[in-house]
């Protein structure tokens, strides 16, 4: 990050020094330690087999004074033999002096949102100053809270403090490494000059550190839309406060090792801003606590360029203009719309990210074949159709091996192959098809070389389409 960027250089922050859970012990005196805020860490799940130890280990050895935090596990569950791991886990830790609480619902209402707007009415949670969040499979350091707490400590007009993900399984397969590319021009572009130039920006979700008094002023958590984060986060920023993003605090998680959750997860992405619009947009244009240039630039340039006619305009181009160009030979696309532009878009994408420089055709074709999953969920959105409110965790393989002589581990079921019906999806098959076919009518008749391109995108919507991409998990 370029030091200006820098937000140490930019707020007041002072540094607390990391503290042992038997300080007190080895001081050999009374330490206080009531300089320190009460921090409730939240950590919801929901069935997470795989990776529920993950975060509840790293968690527990945050280095923070032990009557200072609370770690609650919101745990929504509907395999109770999972839940029952998941207290013991927790009873486990417990034991070990860890002010640690298991909480579960008989419902799943709200979901994510209804889990964390729950576990803020427990009468423990009353003392709490801040709230740090965590998915399942996210693994902060122990320094975590030590380096992200003092920037609220001292800055009290900021209500959100945004680390950045760090990709565990980055390199498991062509598909992880694309989205490694994506991503990292999120944080870097999005998230990282958002916060500089004091714009909006969403809290990603988990990796975050949120002002108790920030949620509750902006009227909690909400679950009207599947993207409850960017629900709160925009609340948040209407009632005037600031988020800031730490790019140099990173914490370790998971991408979606298979099609299938990716897919979920996009839609999810895609649908929930574009229905958050649909029911937020009059709520920003009659806010009085903004300028009218902040109006404009969420509004503009966040919900309906950054999240909707980007990847309405690329799906257009891409799948629809090029190929019926061959058959209408008299239409020719100019040289700065089919070259120039897409092509500064992908040197943005990989700058971040050179080692993956060598995938880039890859990383095109992959994109193309997404923006049809995000037009979709955004259409779906805006349309507020039933779908909209459809909430599918996206499935984590994790590190943990699937047999394990731990007595705490689940039974071992023999693994077979994926039924090739379950791993089939018409919508990328058929728009394979029509590419083809594009592609042989410019190779037999037009003649316009654009058969290259159209076979190329046309083989990676069949790959995705019979789910030969990304990897494939065992099948119970």
């Amino acid at each position: 990050m370029i030091s200006g960027f820098k937000p140490e250089k930019r707020y007041k922050i002072q540094a607390i020094n990391p503290v042992e859970d038997n300080l007190k012990e080895q001081c050999g005196v009374q330490q206080c330690t009531s300089d320190y805020p009460m921090v409730l860490v939240q950590i919801p799940m929901y069935n997470e087999r795989k990776v529920y130890k993950l975060s509840i280990g790293a968690v527990c050895r945050l280095s923070w004074p032990s009557d200072r935090i609370i770690v609650q596990v919101l745990d929504d569950s509907t395999d109770h033999l999972i839940k029952e791991l998941v207290a013991i886990e927790c009873q486990r830790w417990e034991k070990q002096g860890i002010n640690i609480k298991h909480e579960t619902r008989v419902h799943r209402n709200g979901y994510k949102a209804g889990a964390l707007q729950e576990g803020l009415k427990h009468s423990y949670v009353e003392g709490c100053k801040f709230v740090a969040i965590f998915d399942a499979d996210f693994q902060p350091e122990p320094d975590y809270l030590n380096r992200t707490v003092p920037y609220l400590i001292h800055n009290p007009e900021i209500g959100l403090v945004q680390t950045k993900w760090d990709f565990a399984n980055s390199r498991e397969s062509m598909m992880t490494r694309i989205q490694e590319m994506s991503l990292n021009f999120h944080f870097k572009v999005e998230q990282e000059v958002g916060s500089f130039a004091y714009a909006f920006f969403s809290f990603n979700g988990t990796a975050g550190v949120w002002r108790v008094t920030a949620i509750d002023e902006a009227g909690g958590w909400n679950a009207r839309t599947t993207t409850e984060d960017l629900d709160l986060s925009l609340r948040a920023s209407l009632h005037g406060w600031k988020f800031i993003y730490v790019s140099d605090i990173k914490v370790k998680c998971e991408l979606p090792s298979t099609y299938k959750a990716l897919r979920y997860q996009q839609h999810r992405w895609s649908c929930g801003p574009a229905n958050l619009f649909r029911k937020m947009g009059m709520d920003i244009i009659r806010n009085e606590r903004i300028s009218l240039w902040r109006k404009i630039h969420v509004i503009y340039n966040f919900f309906l360029v950054r999240k909707m006619i980007t990847h309405i305009t690329g799906f257009t181009f891409y799948c629809v203009i090029i190929p019926m160009c061959v058959m209408f030979p008299e239409v020719e696309i100019p040289k700065w719309g089919a070259v120039n532009i897409p092509t500064a878009i992908m040197l943005l994408n990989i700058i971040e990210t050179p080692r993956s420089i060598p995938l880039v055709a890859f990383w095109i074709s992959l994109e193309t074949v997404m923006s049809m999953t995000r037009l979709k969920g955004i259409l779906t959105g805006l349309l507020d159709r039933k779908r909209a409110s459809e909430w599918v965790v996206t499935e984590k393989l994790g590190d943990v091996p699937l047999k394990s002589k731990d007595s705490n581990s689940l039974p071992i079921k023999s693994a077979r192959k994926p039924p090739l019906l379950e791993r089939i999806y018409l919508m990328e098959l058929c728009m394979g098809v029509f590419l083809f076919f594009c592609a042989c009518y410019d190779l037999a008749i037009s003649k316009s070389g654009k058969y290259v391109y159209l076979y190329l995108q046309a083989s990676a919507f069949f790959i995705c389409g019979l789910g030969y991409v990304g990897t494939q998990p065992p099948y119970y």
